[in-house]
């Protein structure tokens, strides 16, 4: 059987093999279109049943091959008989049929070997779970080969019916069939007929010669089509392969547009290559959106296009996220969010004495990230605080300290310039300038961004070597020297007391409300140090390996979630399944690595989410007024580095809108430059003037929010691989990430059973995903390899080397 590609029942005839490219003889080839010049061609015939159409093939033979009636009979009692299908089974039935005796497994009686076939589908064609591999609207087609005593020569007929019709038990399943290729001939000692009948095979499965066959008038035409077909044919010399190796499916084929150019770049004379080069060449170049960024000429024109081209599909952004798959994206990215929340919350309170901490990072990133999901033009899109945002925080604060200025109120001006800025950029249609952003800028930004998540999880976890040192000199011979005692020292007294791990059960409550011993007996660490004693001995710092184990859960989350995102493509368990489980990848890997943590027991370092809704530094309010402590002309003065953050976030905005709105992502709906631009400025007003981060596009974070809602094909025939429809576009997913976070504040229960290291894990894999989903990697790679190892990229194949490797430095 052919889908794509060709499968052979093994030798057994119990299972069918894997699929692979099949190859034939020239000779083949030959004999066939001699079949087609001699042998009988019907097309469009009207028929309704496979006996009608017997009857009218064999009634309509050319007068000087025309068949003598028992010649004639003979041919259709064969033809007519019931095909033997190979059915596809599943293991499930495998082991049923294994348990059975083999007479009942494989004896079949000899009414059954002679039954005709039947004029309506069966049982078991309606069940055949080969369903599932072909898409709606197939049409089969039928090849009957093979060679009988009783013929002298053989006997051939092509058929395309008018239209498909189901030939009842004929076909595997049950399908309409709308061509049919019957070649019959004497016994020979090779299987000539049999490979004339691979050929046909060969030619109906080409999607060129599928609509010659579909279109062709004469029998002239059928030859012109496959004279087509066997100027593309390659020619393997014979003993440089061995014919009987299987040559597996390629990962992708040609494109129909491809094929049909007049020769192939590597053919051109001139070594300039045809029409195919060049549109190699030019896939290439960095291929920009279309409409969103042509210039309008009005004020506000490119806003007002963005919203016509948005608001038709508003529905639907939220009908098209009912799916299983926007459920593990938004736990996904909800963890993702969270994590980067409180790393950039507390690196802000650290730069700004607590100005800015984790709650605000929290409410911040809640309402900007819902408030641009509901209104944005590309919703896709997940915001954050970002390290340059970081840095002019940082720099922005010590300049306030440095002057006696009140940095909230600076920034509450600089917030307002900013966004007033934006608007003028979103009226003047600056996102027209985009167009000028190269690949290699896009690139750079994108690798950037996504070499820094690696390095803030790998920073993160070698931080916690200082605070659960690793006890380099512990031996376990030396255990019995090892001893940690609580020095009590007071005005007039001196006591020591041996510490213990837990409460002794004669502690008891004093007169004060304190708690204190009735004797010197042990105290706790924690006792110890609130008692204000301080600790002495040899194991005093001694703490259970948590650095190992947080390592070991960082590097197992990061492999769990790399191998199950790629559990896809694996060759175990049916495909369903695959794709549930590439699609659940990282709940999947995180909730292993908390199972993990929790078995074991030790105390790793857990998710802490702020429980109270109060300000991180009690001497700042939740509205800043910006006529204060500061001078009049600092609203004036605010302008001039306001002009430096405008650009850093139309920077930051513009290049992330531009790598998630490529054309290889086949978004549907359309960008929104003007419109995101806007959104983020209005935002930097409301942000400013509760005192709350800045917010502007994440890359790698949106990158993966993209990834984790690609669509592809549900049916693909067997050893195709499914094709990439595009992404889920809707807004449903991104909203539910950001009120999850804002809901988080009271789920600190739940959160603090999260082993940070597992985040940090996730983190890793984000931005080794991001980075290996941009070219400049590949081309890094490219410096390492010796010329007859490396790939068989598009662009090797155009450019020099050298001119490459010279890009890429």
């Amino acid at each position: 059987r052919w889908i794509k590609f060709e499968e052979k029942v093994e030798d057994g005839g119990e299972r069918w093999s894997a699929p692979h490219i099949p190859v034939t003889s020239l000779h083949s080839f030959f004999q066939l279109r001699t079949f087609l010049e001699k042998g009988t061609v019907l097309l469009d015939l009207d028929a309704s049943s496979f006996k009608e159409i017997i009857d009218k093939v064999l009634s309509r033979q050319p007068e000087e091959a025309e068949l003598q009636p028992e010649l004639r009979q003979s041919l259709a009692a064969l033809l007519l008989l019931q095909p033997q299908h190979q059915p596809t089974t599943s293991l499930l039935q495998v082991l049923t049929q294994l348990s059975l005796s083999p007479c009942q497994g494989k004896a079949k009686s000899c009414s059954e070997s002679e039954a005709q076939v039947s004029e309506t589908p069966l049982r078991e064609q309606l069940r055949n779970r080969f369903n599932k591999k072909i898409l709606p609207g197939t049409e089969a087609a039928h090849i009957a080969t093979g060679e009988v005593e009783f013929l002298e020569k053989p006997f051939s007929a092509f058929i395309r019916l008018r239209r498909g019709v189901v030939l009842g038990s004929l076909a595997e399943v049950c399908l309409p069939s709308r061509f049919l290729f019957i070649l019959l001939g004497p016994q020979t000692k090779v299987k000539a007929c049999h490979e004339v009948g691979r050929a046909m095979a060969m030619l109906l499965m080409d999607e060129l010669f599928q609509g010659v066959a579909r279109g062709a008038e004469h029998q002239e035409d059928l030859i012109a089509g496959m004279e087509a077909f066997l100027d593309e044919v390659t020619v393997l010399p014979p003993g440089k392969w061995d014919p009987s190796v299987r040559i597996p499916p390629p990962s992708c084929l040609l494109s129909r547009h491809r094929r049909t150019t007049t020769h192939p770049p590597d053919q051109q004379p001139d070594g300039r290559g045809d029409v195919a080069a060049a549109q190699d060449r030019s896939s290439l170049r960095h291929p920009y959106p279309g409409e969103e960024l042509e210039r309008t000429g009005r004020l506000f024109g490119g806003l007002l296009q963005d919203i016509r081209r948005k608001a038709p599909w508003y529905c639907s952004d939220f009908s098209d996220a009912l799916h299983p798959q926007c459920l593990s994206a938004v736990l996904y990215i909800y963890l993702a969010t969270v994590t980067n929340a409180i790393t950039f919350g507390g690196m802000l309170g650290d730069a700004t004495a607590n100005m800015q901490g984790v709650l605000e990072s929290f409410l911040g990133t809640a309402f900007a990230g819902s408030i641009f999901c509901l209104f944005s033009g590309q919703p896709l899109t997940i915001l954050s605080s970002t390290g340059p945002v970081l840095v002019f925080e940082r720099l922005l604060f010590s300049f306030s300290q440095d002057h006696s200025l009140d940095y909230l109120e600076f920034r509450l001006w600089i917030g307002l310039w900013v966004a007033f800025f934006g608007v003028v950029l979103v009226a003047t249609e600056a996102s027209h300038l985009v167009r000028y952003f190269t690949r290699f800028t896009e690139e750079g930004f994108c690798a950037l961004i996504s070499l820094i998540f690696i390095y803030d999880s790998l920073k993160k976890m070698l931080s916690l070597a200082d605070a659960f040192p690793i006890n380099w000199q512990y031996r376990l011979d030396n255990v019995t020297f090892y001893s940690c005692v609580c020095n009590l020292s007071g005005p007039g007294c001196l006591s020591i007391c041996p510490c213990l791990p837990e409460l002794p059960r004669h502690w008891e409550r004093g007169s004060e409300g304190k708690t204190g011993p009735s004797s010197c007996a042990g105290l706790s660490r924690t006792q110890c140090l609130g008692q204000g004693g301080h600790l002495l001995g040899t194991s005093c710092q001694y703490v259970p390996d948590v650095t190992l184990i947080s390592f070991l859960l960082f590097g197992g989350t990061f492999l769990s979630c790399t191998t199950l995102k790629r559990f896809r493509s694996s060759r175990y368990f049916p495909a369903g399944v695959r794709k549930l489980v590439c699609d659940f990848a990282i709940i999947l890997a995180i909730l292993a690595s908390c199972a993990a943590d929790a078995t074991l027991g030790l105390e790793t370092p857990k998710l802490l989410v702020p429980s109270k809704l109060e300000p991180t530094n009690p001497a700042r309010g939740w509205i800043i007024f910006p006529f204060g402590v500061n001078p009049w002309w600092v609203c004036l003065v605010s302008a001039v580095p306001a002009v430096l953050v405008t650009i850093l976030i139309f920077m930051d905005q513009q290049i992330t809108a531009v790598i998630l709105n490529r054309k290889e992502y086949k978004l549907q709906k359309g960008a929104g430059f003007h419109l995101d631009l806007l959104c983020v400025s209005l935002l930097m007003v409301v942000t400013s003037a509760t005192g709350l981060p800045w917010y502007v596009s994440a890359t790698v974070i949106s990158l993966a929010h993209m990834e984790s809602l690609r669509k592809e094909s549900a049916t693909s025939a067997p050893g195709e691989h499914p094709e990439f429809l595009g992404i889920r576009e809707q807004r449903l997913t991104g909203l539910a990430v950001f009120i999850l976070t804002g809901v988080s504040i009271f789920m600190a229960p739940v959160l603090k059973h999260i082993p940070m290291p597992v985040l940090y894990g996730v983190f890793l894999h984000m931005g080794v995903a991001a980075l290996n989903s941009i070219q400049l990697t590949d081309r890094v790679r490219l410096l390492l390899m010796p010329a007859k190892h490396q790939p068989d990229l598009i662009y090797l194949r155009h450019v020099p080397l050298r001119r490459v490797h010279l890009f890429t430095i």
